[in-house]
């Protein structure tokens, strides 16, 4: 469906992203960035193609903007008069944080369609989370792009009125499950266990967990009933982490990161 795709920021997402398109489909695949040697090292890696902003917005009919947010309105303001001067179709892609679709078509210039997505990092292993909304994109460019970005983990709908929500879960989650990971590991060390291999457990056991909970399709609460034998030692963790408020913490780590998303479009 979309015969070549140019994705203007090779950073952390635009390159995740990069890989994630190179693997599912034989396009043109065209980089660019402001440091020219990141898209080169990239285009080696992926045998893409090394181009320009200004030429992926005049050739390509999926351009992908993986620019910050606060550089987004400097970079469409040089590639709007190019795009304007398009007569063929083509869909541009926003993962910047905080920005609408509206504002996108606003900076761009015109009513482009517009796919905007919130990927999380766990995407460079296909175990992440994809979330898109759109406005103007047909059901077959949809389908080809949702398509293009299988491999990411999960790749969902999700209204834009409900992004800032779902990325203060799925985009700031991983940093929450990390500290988690870390947290049980050291628990395992003071108690004994070497630190390399408390990592590896901690790390299996959170994995194993999420994976159980996914596949048998139960409440967590279900699932963790199961461990709590009577008068067990699980069932004493788990007191020791109510009584330390680890839920409490949770749910206020994820409102926090969501009150900060939209504390950030009025930046």
């Amino acid at each position: 469906m979309f015969h070549s795709v140019g994705i203007i920021g090779t950073g952390a997402m635009g390159s995740a992203v990069a890989r994630l398109i190179a693997k599912r489909e034989a396009c043109d695949l065209q980089l660019s960035n402001r440091t020219r040697e990141k898209a080169e090292a990239l285009a080696t890696e992926l045998s893409a193609a090394i181009s320009t902003n200004e030429a992926i917005a005049e050739n390509c009919d999926l351009i992908v903007l993986a620019v910050k947010p606060q550089m987004m309105a400097e970079v469409l303001s040089g590639l709007s008069p190019i795009l304007a001067e398009r007569t063929d179709r083509f869909v541009l892609v926003t993962m910047a944080a905080g920005l609408t679709m509206d504002t996108i078509q606003r900076l761009a210039g015109g009513a482009y369609p517009v796919i905007r997505i919130m990927p999380n990092t766990p995407i460079t292993v296909g175990a992440g989370i994809i979330a898109y909304c759109e406005t103007g994109a047909t059901e077959a460019e949809l389908a080809a792009f949702v398509e293009l970005l299988q491999d990411a983990g999960t790749v969902d709908p999700l209204q834009e009125n409900l992004i800032d929500a779902g990325s203060a879960l799925f985009g700031c989650g991983p940093a929450f499950v990390d500290l988690f990971i870390e947290a049980l590991a050291d628990g395992a060390v003071a108690c004994g266990l070497p630190r390399k291999k408390a990592l590896l457990y901690a790390a299996q056991t959170v994995e194993g967990a999420a994976r159980l909970l996914r596949e048998s399709g139960e409440h967590p609460g279900t699932q963790k009933d199961v461990v709590c034998s009577p008068a067990g030692s699980t069932i004493q963790g788990v007191r020791a982490l109510e009584r330390n408020g680890l839920r409490s913490a949770a749910i206020e780590a994820v409102i926090a990161a969501y009150e900060r998303n939209v504390e950030m479009k009025g930046e």
